[in-house]
């Protein structure tokens, strides 16, 4: 079948597995995986091998670009101890445990007969696995309404581990190879690798952020930024340096800086469309392509090792977690219990795992065996925890999903909306808007909307404690938005040092932080307020 063919079967399967998916309530990417896997079983199509060149050339620089273009540098600031504690030191303690435990447990279990596998040959597979790829989880989080902070957190160790854990893989497998021999040097290649991979990303990021502010051409400003994501990775790589680390500071760059200072609006509208449909072609065919890659037959050999393995690497991802946790816990960024139970959960695995293992060379010791380990992991991650999230995640009462979510969001959006759009037609009539006709009628056009999301609201409203709650949540955080780019602005001016700001900013930042994981108490405090305030005037007049 000719390859253009082969696409458009993808596709096409792609599509019917989103709707399948929907109707099911089940993960996109769960369904995705199913989907190659029975259409590979049945022979349908031959689809193209997931190689390290389509992954690496094609793939994944247009996710790791997508995902770090939409995340704020400063969210991910507030919560650098958090992902850079879970993507370096983390991803070096998940290596080490899921070895020590995989060794420890063949032996035990004698599931190896005679052949015991050695501690190097483990660590390299640990490496394989380290990188998560929460793709379903994070889709899950944002479509029920799992708390902002959580889905930064999981999103960006996803985008940080992804680049160390390929580095501690090459490393190791350096080490085994006989290339790396010491702690010294492989500390010193590590530290080369990353830190050559951010200067690169900071250059083509800062360059192409530079060029689109002098140019307006929409179409020319989307091209920009492919050169940036595509640009950034295979530079680094070519380089020598981390081509993932690359691109994602290519990405926060170019999010962060090129976008809201050299982007119009409706620019900025045409270019975050287009990167998210970027992310769900590519999210498609590389899930579908793992589902063809996997041959259960095969797997089925060695399934006592595949869930010794999958053992192995949950309770790695337990110790990281809670290990990390336990570090910050007395910081201003400490993860509530729950959530730490949500993170061991979502730490699926994915492509990149598949694609390191086949990188191996062909003489590797034992690579059979690891390649069928990997790949029993990843569709083990996939089917089970991409499976149980949601109930796992309403168990520890993370997310609380109900039927009208999105309609309610919606609802209270236009209400914000036409609210402002009517403030502005005030000041418009104030600053100059003589015609009285052009202001009625604008004026009644926006009240009418206001009308209807009001409307819609109470007809939305259920529980009305979680529903109070949620509009403290959704004000309380705009406020805060407004009271940090306050300060900001500030201490830009020269009204405040840079003390005060750093200060009242870290304040501002604890907040934000309460206001996502413990919203509860939150909600208490201000009522405990509202009665204390309610009742001081009573107490005078008595």
């Amino acid at each position: 079948m000719h390859t253009e063919l082969v696409v458009i079967v993808l596709f096409g399967a792609a599509i019917l597995l989103s709707v399948i998916a929907s109707r099911l309530y089940i993960p996109y990417t769960v369904a995705l995986v199913l989907g190659g896997l029975l259409m590979g079983s049945l022979h349908i199509i031959a689809a193209p091998a997931l190689t390290q060149e389509l992954l690496f050339s094609v793939f994944l620089p247009g996710l790791i670009f997508e995902a770090a273009y939409h995340i704020r540098a400063h969210d991910l600031w507030r919560e650098r101890l958090n992902v850079l504690g879970l993507a370096v030191p983390g991803v070096l303690l998940s290596i080490v445990v899921t070895a020590s435990v995989l060794v420890l447990g063949s032996q035990t279990l004698n599931v190896w007969a005679e052949t015991v596998i050695p501690f190097s040959i483990a660590l390299v597979f640990a490496a394989t696995v380290a990188a998560t790829d929460p793709i379903s989880v994070v889709a899950l989080f944002r479509e029920l309404g799992a708390p902002p902070r959580l889905t930064l957190l999981v999103e960006g160790e996803s985008l940080l581990n992804d680049g160390t854990a390929i580095v501690f893989f090459s490393l190791l497998l350096g080490m085994v190879l006989g290339q790396h021999t010491s702690l010294a040097g492989l500390s010193l290649q590590f530290g080369k690798v990353v830190g050559g991979g951010i200067l690169i990303g900071l250059i083509i990021g800062w360059l192409v952020s530079e060029v689109i502010k002098r140019i307006h051409d929409g179409m020319v400003e989307i091209t920009l930024s492919l050169v940036a994501a595509w640009g950034s990775f295979l530079a680094a790589d070519q380089l020598g340096y981390s081509g993932v680390i690359s691109c994602v500071v290519a990405g926060l760059v170019c999010g962060n800086y090129g976008a809201p200072k050299g982007m119009s609006p409706s620019v900025r509208i045409a270019v975050n469309t287009f990167w998210e449909y970027i992310g769900f072609a590519f999210n498609s065919m590389v899930f579908l392509l793992v589902g063809f890659t996997i041959h259960l037959e095969t797997m089925l050999h060695f399934w006592p090792l595949i869930l010794l393995a999958y053992v192995a690497i949950t309770i790695a991802r337990g110790a990281v977690i809670f290990g990390m946790s336990a570090l910050i816990s007395r910081t201003r960024v400490r993860v509530p219990l729950s959530w730490n139970f949500v993170l061991v959960w979502g730490g699926v695995r994915g492509a990149l795992s598949m694609v390191l293992i086949l990188a191996l060379p062909a003489q590797f010791p034992e690579r059979e065996i690891l390649v069928n380990l990997v790949f029993g992991v990843v569709l083990l991650t996939i089917l089970i925890q991409g499976l149980t999230m949601t109930p796992v995640a309403t168990w520890l009462k993370v997310i609380r999903p109900h039927r009208g979510r999105s309609e309610m969001e919606a609802e209270r959006m236009r209400l914000q909306l036409a609210q402002q759009s009517l403030a502005e037609i005030a000041r418009l009539r104030s600053g100059g808007l003589h015609n009285v006709e052009v202001s009625r009628l604008l004026e009644s056009h926006y009240q009418t909307i206001l009308k209807n999301a009001r409307q819609s609201l109470v007809q939305l409203k259920g529980d009305e404690q979680q529903s109070t709650e949620q509009e403290l949540i959704a004000a309380h955080r705009r406020l805060l938005t407004l009271n940090q780019q306050q300060l900001l602005e500030s201490w830009q001016n020269g009204e405040i040092s840079r003390d005060v700001y750093d200060r009242l900013s870290a304040d501002n930042d604890a907040y934000l932080i309460a206001l996502d994981s413990q919203p509860q108490e939150l909600l208490a405090e201000f009522r405990e307020s509202a009665v204390k305030e309610d009742g001081a005037p009573a107490q005078k007049s008595a």
